[in-house]
């Protein structure tokens, strides 16, 4: 079994790091950064997201772990305490691996007919450089609402606890098939109006968004941050890829949501 490890770089990480890398290749397995089999991502959640966009095109064959040196993390649930129970654990191969749904964004140009292609792990966000954002909001070809305020979040199931949560979006199980759509401070008084309140689109369905003045943005995936001109429209639905985990044992989600932000133990 081929694997690689991607850490936060600190010094614990680090550490860790090296001591997994010795550990695994004692037991016979191979230190492969360009295809491997496992990633086990050493830091927290944004380590994680940083290997899950560095094999972006291996997602159909690659299977994540992480291990938090930090604060417990949705996808960072092992503890640096239990390394070497984790390392055993790959080395067995004693694990199943589950797939959640990811975020495909397109973004189209007024001048072009290539689209900029991405995936999301947690959410993507769309704002304008200094102005207010205005945007015609499209579901599955309708208008629905015209859109003014700070900007727009649209978030994966396992994302939804991230900035989704904090705008006041639903958590969302990663088990279902959908997409959120979260406003982020809307204007509306007698004159403008939205609908106030996040929008769950299943899997078969589409949100678009569509510029009525300027045409350039701030469009975030993940930790990216990226400036987009002359945008057409950004189209977001539920991508055909899903994310890979290698799962060791049951950690329900509902657990996790409850020790991450309720638990004032952890």
């Amino acid at each position: 079994m081929k694997f690689f490890i991607i850490s936060r770089s600190d010094d614990l990480s680090n550490d860790l790091m090296a001591t997994a890398k010795a550990y695994l290749e004692d037991f016979g397995m191979t230190w492969e950064e360009d295809s491997p089999d496992v990633v086990l991502s050493i830091g927290g959640d944004g380590t994680l997201l940083h290997a899950f966009h560095k094999y972006r095109e291996q997602l159909s064959t690659v299977a994540f772990v992480g291990v938090h040196t930090g604060h417990l993390g949705f996808y960072a649930d092992w503890k640096p305490i239990e390394l070497e129970k984790l390392v055993l654990s790959i080395a067995k191969k004693e694990y199943q691996v589950i797939d959640y749904p990811l975020l495909e964004v397109s973004i189209n140009y007024q001048n072009s007919n290539e689209p900029s292609v991405y995936l999301a792990l947690n959410e993507s966000t769309v704002k304008s450089p200094d102005v207010t954002l205005v945007m015609d909001v499209i579901l599955n070809g309708d208008h629905f609402e015209r859109f003014r305020g700070d900007g727009l979040c649209v978030s994966t199931p396992s994302g939804s606890t991230a900035y989704n949560k904090a705008l006041g979006g639903a958590i969302i199980h990663p088990s279902l098939q959908a997409i959120q759509l979260t406003e982020m401070a809307s204007i509306n008084n007698r004159v403008f109006r939205t609908v106030g309140s996040p929008l769950v689109l299943p899997g078969h369905h589409q949100c678009t968004l569509k510029p009525v003045k300027a045409p350039d943005f701030m469009v975030t995936v993940d930790h990216l941050q990226l400036l987009h001109k002359d945008v057409k429209s950004i189209e977001y639905k539920v991508a055909k890829e899903r994310v890979r985990f290698a799962r060791f044992r049951s950690f329900p989600f509902w657990k996790r949501v409850h020790d991450s932000f309720i638990d004032s133990e952890r």
